[in-house]
């Protein structure tokens, strides 16, 4: 689905019947139905899945697709259009739009201006200045002998691929250069590989939550998510996870064991091993994403998931922007040689190459300070206790537990009103999302907040109290006795 303004030239401006009933639940799943419908429309809108500007089909044709009276479509149009979501123009249709105020999910958020607000959204690093500034006076001297060459390294720069070898090798998995491809951090490696292996229609096991902009690289690559549970008290269903492989038989998987995002679960040794083998026996290629691998709190930094059993159709994706800084853009996978020359070969379509300025970075970085420096993770544990007695104090009713690691809590609030308190949050100087935007089945987690401890402690315990504010404005869960809302 294009995400893009409808109205520019080149663009698909209009969405078919067919096409916009199989992005919609069954009517029947809820009464009224057009209600029901004018909801997940919009919520496709403000996710970025269904463009802008964008011409709906004509009321007879979608009320065939989907099964209903013309006048449920009726009644769902002019619902859109009075909620701001639509508006007609006499003789040319009904047109996708945004209510006044609100600012598109997805991607698209990412571009939204920027102000004051505490962003509480992206649970992402900072780099002290001091930090970055002496790497860039150790890389200075280097970058000349590089610019006596073109530049262009679509492998990545070899001395960047051999480092991150020794990497893998020194956690267990040996490896060597060649299985290594640089890219322009995790989301691009996805996407290379999400574009070499698997095509339009092709099912792809996810983990329901799971990272939001991994989900919309899938919708975008028009494949199909087949959901299996992952929580924040129990993790993974081994047994559900191998009757997906077998029943469903992805062509691909996508997982984060490593403590997890959203829910900060870490997955056990025998559970990774299980999935290689039932993997390996439907003939499903693995993406493991360990961007968050290195984040080990409370526990030893686990080995690569890889190293579990066969690993010959397993794709390692990480990156720099958790255990660094976003701002490098510096993310790889680690495959099979041959895969990696397949995937250089379609990034040269994109990007020829990455930064050599930002490979040399990373490489000082990583040499000065390892894979997670040992002061990152003294302040993550730090803003992790600062956050946890925050959400105690001023809203104690909240439950959560304790990860040991990553970067953020998995909130319970009590009662499915997360996109709803969102909204207030953001009107009380606080950013944040609701679970709902981690689902990979719509309408799931509206009880649940994600609130990384990213930010230093003074912000942190100011985010809070205005939450506890915001709150406050609105309706309160009743109370419940049978959880603890600090578990370790």
């Amino acid at each position: 689905m294009e995400i893009a303004d409808g109205r520019r030239a080149g663009t698909p401006r209009t969405v078919g019947a067919r096409q916009l009933a199989a992005l919609l639940p069954d009517p029947a799943r809820a009464r009224p139905a057009y209600r029901h419908l004018a909801h997940a429309i919009g919520e496709l809108i403000l996710d970025g899945r269904l463009a802008l500007h964008l011409r709906l089909p004509a009321e007879r044709e979608l009320a065939g697709a989907l099964g209903v009276s013309r006048t449920t479509v009726t009644a769902l149009y002019d619902l859109l259009r009075e909620n701001g979501f639509a508006h007609s123009r006499r003789g040319s249709g009904t047109w996708t739009s945004l209510p006044q105020g609100r600012a598109a999910k997805g991607v698209s958020r990412l571009l939204a201006p920027q102000d004051a607000a505490i962003d509480l959204a992206r649970a992402a690093p900072t780099l002290p200045g001091r930090t970055l500034a002496d790497a860039l006076a150790e890389v200075t001297p280097r970058l000349a002998g590089h610019a006596d060459g073109p530049g262009y390294h679509p492998y990545g720069l070899p001395e960047l691929r051999s480092a991150l070898a020794a990497r893998f090798t020194a956690r267990g998995l040996a490896t060597t250069p060649e299985q290594i491809l640089v890219t322009a951090g995790a989301q691009h490696a996805l996407s290379l590989v999400l574009g070499l292996l698997a095509g339009p229609g092709d099912r792809i096991m996810v983990e329901n939550p799971s990272y939001p902009n991994a989900l919309e690289a899938m919708r975008r690559a028009r494949l199909r998510p087949v959901s299996v549970p992952v929580t924040d008290d129990s993790g993974w269903d081994l047994g559900i996870m191998e009757s997906t492989l077998r029943r469903s038989v992805p062509r691909l998987a996508y997982l984060i064991p490593d403590f997890h995002n959203p829910t900060g679960a870490l997955m056990p040794a025998a559970e990774r091993a299980g999935i290689l083998g039932a993997a390996g026996r439907s003939g499903t290629w693995l993406i493991v994403d360990e961007t968050l691998a290195e984040l080990a709190l409370d526990t030893t930094p686990p080995a690569p998931f890889a190293a579990h059993g066969p690993a010959a159709q397993v794709v390692t994706v990480g990156s720099m922007s958790k255990t660094h800084w976003a701002g490098l853009r510096i993310g790889w996978l680690r495959a099979p040689a041959r895969l990696v020359t397949e995937l250089a070969a379609q990034r040269v379509a994109t990007d020829m190459g990455g930064s050599v300025v930002d490979q040399l970075l990373a490489l000082s970085l990583l040499a000065r300070q390892g894979d997670a420096p040992a002061d990152r993770l003294a302040r993550l544990r730090a803003q992790r206790a600062a956050l946890a007695e925050a959400l105690r104090q001023h809203v104690p009713h909240w439950t959560w537990r304790t990860p040991p690691g990553g970067l953020s809590f998995w909130v319970d609030l009590g009662a499915s009103v997360a996109s709803e308190f969102a909204e207030r949050a953001l009107a009380h100087g606080v950013r944040i999302e609701s679970g709902a935007y981690f689902a990979a089945d719509p309408g799931l987690f509206e009880h649940r907040l994600r609130i990384p401890y990213t930010l230093p402690e003074e912000t942190l315990r100011e985010a809070v109290q205005r939450m506890a504010r915001a709150e406050a404005e609105g309706p309160r869960p009743a109370a419940s006795g049978a959880r603890q809302h600090w578990i370790a």
